[in-house]
Formats: C-alpha cells, structure tokens, sequence
C-alpha cells in the first residue's frame, strides 16, 4: 500500500514552477529594496549625535572643554546653523537622487537588470561605509560629507526602476494592488531595520551606523548578480498577462498553482506535453517623451511629488522632531519614529486591496491624503500627550501619508508602464517608473530642505507645509478621479486597476 505524502510536500507540488518562480522573484526583489532603504535611513538617525545639548552630557574627566554646550558635538555640526547644514546634507542626497532618476530609467532599459541592479548596490554600499569612516578618520569636512551624499544619491537610483521593471516583467495585471501593496512593505521595512541597525551603535561609535548598513547592501548586490532571473521567458516559464480581463477576456491569476505547459491528445488518445516556445521581444525602449504621453503618467507624477514631499520629510526629521519636542533620547526617538513605518506597511497593503477591489487607484490615493490633512495637524497638537497617543498617531499617520504613495510607485507605475496604449512593447516599466519616482524624488528634496529651513520658526509651520502639500497632491489626481467616478456611473468602461483615460 502506498503510503500518503506528507503535508507538506502535498504543499509543494500545489504551486507549479511558475508559481516558484514567480515567489522567488517576488522575495528577492524585496530583499534588494529593503536593503536600499535599510542604507538610507542612517542619516536621519544620527543628526541628533552629531548636534546635541551637551550641558546635560558627563564629560570625560581628562578633557579639556572650552564650550560647554558644544564640546560633545561634531564638527562642523556644532554651529548655530546646524539644521541649515544637516538640510545641505538631506538634498546633497535628494537632488542627486531626483537628477539620477530620470536618466536611470533610461539605462534600465537598454543595459542587464542583474548587472545594473548588482553594480548599484555595490557602490551604495561603498559611498554609506565612506560615510561612516569620517567617525574614524576624524573628518570635519561638510564638503567631504556632502560629497558622499552626492555619490549615494546616483548609485541609490539605480535600484526602483529597476525592481519594478523586474516585478512588472513577472507579475500580470490581476491582483497586482494587492501583491505590490504587500511587496512595497520592503520600504517601511527597509527603513525599520535601518533605524534599529544605526540607533544601536548611534551612542557609542555613529560610523558603524553606516558601515553596517553599507556591509549589508553590497551582501544584497553580490546575491543579485547570482540569483536574479530577469524575465520569465529566461528560464521557459509563462510570460505574464499585463491587460484586464475586459480587454481581451481572458485570465491568469498571479500565483496560478496549475501547470502552464500545454497538455493535446495524439492519434492514439495519449497525452503529450508541449513547452511552450519562447518569443523573443524585439520592441524598441520607449523614448522620454513617448512615456509622458502615456494617459496618466504626469498627473500621478505630479500627485507623487506632493505625497513624496509629505514622506521624505518624515523620513528624514520625524527622529528630530521626537527628540525635541517630547524630548527623547537619539536611539529612543529612533526606535519610535519606526511606528510610522510600520503603519506604513498597513498603509500600503490597504491601498492596494481597496484599489484592486473599487477598480479606482487615483480615487483611493485621494482619498487617504484627503483623511492624513486633518492626522497630521492632529498629531502635531495631541500626540505627544502621552505614549499611547503618540503610538496611535504615527501608527495612523504613517498608514495615510506612506499608502499612497506606495500604491503610486508600485501598481500605478506597472499599470502605466504596461498601458494597452504601448501595443504590448514591454520595455517601458523603468522608464515610466523613473518619471514617476524621479518627479516624486524633486519633492522628496524639497521637503526636508523646507522642513530645514522652517523648523526654526517653530514645528507648527512645517506641519502646515506638511498638511498644503497633501492638499495639492489630491488636486492633481482630481481629474483622474472623476474619469473614474464616471466609469462607476456606467459612463465609461469599467476595468480592474488603471483604466484607459
């Protein structure tokens, strides 16, 4: 008698190799971007070091101090204009991101994902350690400093076009709000473990809080370079459906779990087993100016650059503002800044889930920053009244500010970048996701630059820069979402996702 199989390998061999394949991309691509995110959150963490009241610190009884409120800061961040020079730092960074962005898309068309993706992530990691060794060369330079962030900038943008572009050459259209919802979690992840990797050596020796981090992102490029699978007809698996049951009536679920060879009967009845041949893509890269055109693509860029605005702003000054305001230690403040993240997460995977459901990804982007406006005043007032409160409010917050803002640079992105106005070229994902992240990433410098130049007027100013930002990234989705309120109304064709505008 045979015995039965045990349950998990009953398990296994429900999903077919497309399905493995298909996991297997989608976990490595996130562990590449979490490793992006992971190098970048440093720098956030470590300001309240390099600038702190030192009267309230026990110095060493050997020193000779000859400032009593700056002996324990680093030179040249014990000045008056400390946050003027920590936002030289921030958009040394962010303008060289946003420049680097528009031109990256394009190299991430024409060259090897796995080669651009590997190379990048190498030399991130070199210019974080860099950063880190000024600790232990003594360097007081802000020239040598802001060089580095110049540098990281550039290598940091080789990594969101193309995960997408390999994300988009994988997954079909179905539930794609959904799965990337849950893939973008990497962001917030990326930015969690990053804040607990620099505030546990923040204290004692900061360089190590970049050094750590830059040790880790190389690790992720040497992986890439070995285990990264392009595309699906690479290794003869099933290319992916990228259009809506709508248009061509026909269905493919992200993870199918049954086989995608073709089975036909011969003469004699039995069953034989065709592969199924590869085609080769021989479509030319879409032009800068031929993906702008794509119906789209400027509104959600412009929507992204406001809601990036409101992102990187907290990304970069939320560990400040705890620190000041409830008057937390730097690795405290660090650990609690993490709670907007990780409603982040949920964030992400919410908005995706409404949008794959309602079929409207402006209407639920708009949405959620309509409702984060009047959170982010609230938190401002409230939520330092007691640890509950501020747990709630960054959890809440987080959610509205980052949902959006996943759903644009994940879905809306591979959405756009697969439109049926491209007739099936595939190799415009990077290129549309370089516009869009790469418009999103000017408002990603130019938030913590006015959050720098602002906050000396008083926190309350740069949450009402905060709350007017958000406001204008729901003006420019507004006639999105009412081509998509249309199509509720029975107006218009009504498709899952993105819809033909």
């Amino acid at each position: 008698m045979k015995s039965s199989l045990a349950p998990g390998i009953r398990l296994i061999t429900t999903f077919s190799r497309d399905a493995w394949y298909r996991s297997f991309i989608l976990f490595l691509t996130f562990l590449f971007y979490t490793a992006y995110h992971l190098s970048r959150k440093p720098i956030s963490i470590v300001k309240s070091q390099l600038h702190r009241n030192c009267s309230n610190v026990i110095h060493p009884a050997d020193l000779n101090i000859t400032n009593n409120e700056t002996w324990c800061d680093w030179q040249p961040f014990d000045q008056d204009n400390y946050q003027t020079l920590f936002g030289v730092l921030d958009n040394s960074f962010l303008v060289a991101y946003a420049i680097g962005m528009f031109i990256s898309g394009i190299f991430g068309e024409r060259l090897p994902l796995r080669y651009y993706l590997s190379a990048g992530m190498l030399l991130s990691g070199l210019f974080t350690c860099l950063f880190g060794l000024g600790f232990y060369l003594n360097i007081h330079s802000l020239g040598y400093y802001a060089f580095i962030q110049v540098m990281n900038g550039l290598m940091q943008t080789t990594g969101w076009p193309a995960v997408v572009a390999c994300v988009g050459n994988w997954f079909g259209k179905g539930k794609r709000g959904f799965i990337m919802g849950v893939w973008n979690s990497h962001t917030s992840v990326g930015n969690i473990l990053g804040s607990l990797i620099a505030g546990a050596f923040v204290s004692s020796a900061w360089g190590m809080s970049f050094i750590v981090p830059g040790l880790i992102i190389a690790s992720t490029g040497i992986l890439c370079f070995f285990f990264l699978v392009e595309k699906p007809e690479d290794v003869n698996c099933t290319p992916p459906q990228h259009h809506s049951e709508q248009e061509n009536g026909e269905t493919e679920p992200l993870l199918n779990t049954a086989s995608h060879v073709d089975r036909t009967s011969n003469g004699n009845g039995a069953i034989t087993t065709e592969i199924p041949q590869i085609v080769e893509d021989h479509s030319e890269a879409i032009s800068f100016c031929g993906a702008l055109s794509i119906p789209g693509v400027v509104e959600f860029s412009l929507c992204l650059l406001f809601a990036k605005l409101v992102s990187y702003t907290f990304l970069y000054w939320l560990p400040l503002y705890i620190s000041n305001v409830a008057h937390f230690e730097a690795k405290e403040a660090g650990d609690m800044s993490t709670l907007f993240d990780a409603g982040g997460i949920v964030g992400g995977i919410m908005a995706g889930l409404v949008s794959d459901y309602a079929g409207g990804r402006a209407t639920t982007c708009c949405v959620m920053l309509l409702v984060a406006a009047p959170m982010l005043f609230l938190y401002n007032h409230i939520g330092q009244r007691s640890i509950g409160t501020t747990i709630g409010m960054l959890l809440l917050c987080g959610g509205l500010v980052n949902g959006p803002y996943a759903l644009i640079t994940t879905a809306v992105s591979a959405d756009l970048g697969t439109h049926e106005s491209l007739r099936g070229n595939s190799r415009a994902l990077a290129t549309v996701t370089a516009i869009i992240d790469g418009t999103g990433s000017i408002g990603a410098a130019l938030g913590p630059l006015l959050a720098g130049v602002i906050s000396p007027t008083g926190w309350n100013n740069v949450f009402y820069m905060l709350i007017s930002a958000d406001l204008l990234a729901c003006l420019f989705l507004s006639r999105l979402v009412y081509k998509e309120a249309q199509g509720w109304c029975g107006r218009a064709p009504r498709a899952r996702g993105f819809k033909e505008i």
